[in-house]
């Protein structure tokens, strides 16, 4: 539910600004979702679907999910992937299942090495991860043929419909899949099991009887899933009560022209509202064009929670448009989902992936197999918050910082519906979410660098609780402020923190921790926004650490230390920290040694069943714990004390190694060719590269002794390139900006027999490719060159 009340006001008669205001009244009471689904009342650890949020065990719950595809990396990183993304802030792990990997030739269905769905449900499991499945039979994810192996594509059905012939197949396809996770799922009879949800379909808009009856088929072969899902964008139709609608939001997109510079859908992810459907996402792939308008209400009074399958975590590359997504861009939109109501924030990609070389042909999507799009054949990398490779990019560290605020506060965040201002040309685009007695106010300046918004001079909201005891108004900050140029926040409103019954803060809470001392909440300061508590119900002699004022019943008070780990301003008992926005992006929170701990570390890791595993950074690091570790281990000596944080020294080693850059002879130009269903230009072929003169990148052997994986980074600037150990193609990449990562180890044998190459092409002056013009080259010559190649040894240590 939405209200939109009480017009803001920017300036006053006389030109000076005035706060914009916004009354918020009590929400209707929730009710029961319309929908088939959920656990029974009682059902321990029972799910269950309310009319504005997801139920556990009786309580509001905040899932996070990001996407995985298992499928697409190698079964011996699963663990330490699974664990890193629980230790971003994942609860629900989502995965495709891709017929074509499983069954590419009919009848010889596989389920060994890596598309062993037993073994990566099992152990997201141990991890502590609830799954997700999106059992297909179409799947898309940028797929040959949308995931269907080429012998049903050539069968004489009617696909993706009740037709009986091809019912018969996916009947067949969907009792395997049952026979992989039987006794896994979630329900009466195993309350603990991790499968919580099935995802049938993808991306289908008109045949929502088909997407019943695949519901059906499945839970006749023994699927019984507590959530049934299927993707809600672009209109979808989806049979009444049978499936949640799931949504997808994205900065930008590979599926569009490449004369387009920002999609126009793109300003509606960055802008506070409840349109919950975005007609633009598989827009390629559908006949009729998107009509963007059309979404104007789409998704806004569905009465069960705003839940998303596919926010952006990146953005893939296709060879026409590579779109140039930076992390803020992830955070920002992630952020404004949850200004926008979200119940239910969902990444796609949150981990990157691997195309996979099938034994009869590549299994990307391109157009050769119908497809608009030319993608690369192995990367699929999607610069997620964690990368194909395993990277942990900065937006890995910055949507932990909310993943962190959703387990400390999202039950009562989930509870609390979204009131916007009315539309208007205010150029400060503010929500509240609120059950008119306490809340949050979200506010976003951020848009992708071709589109960013300009600072915005004196802000400052008034929010009317009615809700609250005799009404209550509360004007944040106390003084109007700069709003700066790609700032986005969430700032508590009246929150019942710790000791403290009501807290207002120019800060973004990240989350909280019981010490001796009393409780202890940790902010992120907002980047060019003073840090200012208005604090009620408390004496003003109980505040220390802050310059404090008195304000009728409200005691203000202004911490007199910068943001960083020695701000800390103390309240009847209770610890507020308030962080700088990097050393925000930087903390962790997860069990070492038995204890829940909170780190703050700005380098690599995820936690395992010893505590935090640490990356062993390349030079001397300094990291900060509480509670204080039983034993330093490998970490150096203790560095000073805080009264919150105890904190240690990293040591650093030499794990970066700088090779010789490759040198190509030859700056040779990709042929210019059109092709696929919307005529777009055409990635070079296995001929084209196989044309080209290789040159040898030299890793010696021993470096593999010195580490757990070996990573080879190319900084280069071209059209695209190719990596081969021997005859071997591992990697691929169409140049975007960005450097291309790949892990060298499971290659040792053949980089030492055969050596590793590289083939690639220029980028041509008169490319009609798309390319951000941050890093488009301004060359009248063809440009190809690695300026920089580095083999770092990754090695880690255990914090305990």
């Amino acid at each position: 539910m939405t209200q939109h009340l009480d017009s803001p006001q920017a300036l006053s008669t006389d030109g000076a600004p005035t706060p914009r205001r916004l009354r918020v009244h009590p929400p209707r009471p929730v009710t029961t979702a319309p929908l088939d689904m959920g656990d029974a009342p009682g059902t321990p650890q029972g799910i269950r679907l309310t009319s504005r949020w997801v139920e556990r065990d009786g309580t509001p719950w905040f899932p996070v999910m990001g996407e995985y595809h298992f499928s697409r990396d190698l079964p011996d990183r699963w663990e330490r992937e699974l664990r890193k993304m629980k230790a971003g802030g994942i609860t629900v792990v989502a995965t495709y299942l891709l017929w074509i990997l499983h069954e590419e030739v009919r009848g010889e269905l596989r389920w060994d090495g890596q598309r062993d769905l037993r073994r990566f449900v099992e152990l997201a499991d141990e991890v502590g991860l609830k799954v997700v499945i999106r059992i297909g039979p179409w799947a898309h994810g940028e797929t040959r043929n949308g995931g269907f192996p080429d012998w049903l594509q050539a069968l004489p059905v009617a696909h993706r419909t009740d037709d009986p012939a091809y019912l018969a197949l996916v009947r067949g396809w969907y009792t395997a899949v049952e026979e992989q996770v039987r006794g896994l799922f979630h329900d009466e009879e195993n309350p603990g099991g991790p499968i919580i949800g099935v995802q049938v379909d993808n991306e289908l808009y008109d045949q929502p009887d088909h997407l019943g009856t695949l519901r059906d088929v499945a839970e006749e072969v023994g699927i019984r899933a507590t959530l049934w899902v299927a993707t809600g964008w672009g209109g979808a139709q989806l049979p009444p009560r049978r499936l949640l609608p799931v949504y997808a939001g994205y900065s930008d997109g590979f599926w569009d022209e490449s004369t387009t510079v920002w999609p126009d859908f793109g300003i509606m992810h960055f802008t506070f509202n409840t349109v919950r459907d975005d007609l633009s996402v598989g827009a390629d792939l559908r006949d009729a064009p998107a009509d963007v308008d059309t979404a104007a209400t789409l998704g806004a009074d569905d009465p069960w929670p705003f839940a998303t399958c596919e926010l952006g975590g990146g953005m893939q590359v296709a060879y026409h448009r590579r779109p140039l997504v930076d992390s803020d861009d992830v955070a920002a939109l992630a952020l404004t989902k949850l200004g926008s109501g979200s119940a239910w924030q969902g990444y796609y990609l949150y981990h990157g992936a691997t195309q996979v070389i099938g034994d009869r042909s590549t299994t990307q999507e391109s157009q050769q197999t119908g497809y608009p799009n030319d993608l690369p054949v192995r990367n699929y990398d999607f610069f997620a918050p964690l990368g194909a490779e395993g990277a942990e990019r900065p937006h890995f560290h910055q949507l932990r910082r909310q993943h962190l605020f959703l387990d400390a506060f999202g039950r009562d965040l989930a509870t609390y519906p979204t009131v916007l201002p009315p539309a208007t040309d205010d150029p400060v685009r503010w929500a509240v979410r609120s059950d008119g007695e306490r809340g949050y106010l979200f506010v976003n300046n951020h848009q992708p660098a071709v589109a960013a918004l300009p600072d915005v001079d004196g802000v400052q909201f008034d929010v009317e609780l009615t809700g609250a005891l005799a009404g209550s108004t509360v004007t944040v900050p106390r003084e109007p402020f700069v709003l700066r140029s790609g700032a986005f926040a969430a700032w508590p409103l009246r929150q019942r923190l710790g000791t403290v019954p009501a807290v207002t803060v120019t800060a973004q809470p990240i989350t909280r921790l019981d010490t001796e001392r009393g409780p202890v909440v940790l902010f992120a300061a907002t980047d060019g926004v003073g840090v200012e508590l208005q604090l009620e119900g408390i004496d003003p002699g109980d505040v220390s650490g802050a310059d404090v004022t008195v304000d009728g019943d409200v005691v203000v008070a202004v911490p007199t230390a910068a943001p960083g780990l020695g701000c800390e301003v103390a309240v009847a008992g209770t610890t507020f920290v308030f962080l700088d926005p990097a050393l925000a992006d930087s903390v962790w929170q997860g069990t070492i040694d038995g204890r829940e701990s909170v780190v703050l570390w700005s380098g690599s890791g995820w936690f395992d069943d010893d505590g935090l595993r640490l990356e062993v950074p390349e030079r001397d690091a300094v990291l900060a714990v509480h509670p204080p570790l039983r034993e330093a281990g490998d970490l150096g000596p203790r560095a000073a004390e805080g009264s919150v944080f105890t904190t240690y020294v990293v040591p650093g080693s030499d794990v970066v190694r700088r090779v010789d850059p490759p040198v190509f002879d030859l700056a040779a130009v990709a042929p210019v060719r059109t092709g696929g269903s919307s005529g777009r230009f055409s990635a070079p072929d296995d001929a084209d590269f196989d044309a080209l003169a290789p040159v040898e990148v030299a890793v010696p052997d021993a470096l593999f002794d010195e580490a757990e994986r070996l990573m080879l980074t190319l900084d280069w600037t071209g059209d695209a390139i190719r990596v081969q150990a021997g005859d071997l193609l591992v990697a691929d990449q169409f140049w975007y900006g960005r450097d291309l990562e790949v892990d060298l180890t499971p290659y040792r044998d053949l980089i030492r027999t055969r050596g590793l190459w590289l083939r690639a092409f220029a980028w041509s002056p008169e490319s009609g490719v798309y390319v951000d013009p941050r890093v488009r080259p301004d060359s009248a010559m063809p440009v190809l060159e690695v300026h920089e190649a580095t083999l770092r040894s990754v090695r880690t240590l255990s914090l305990r």
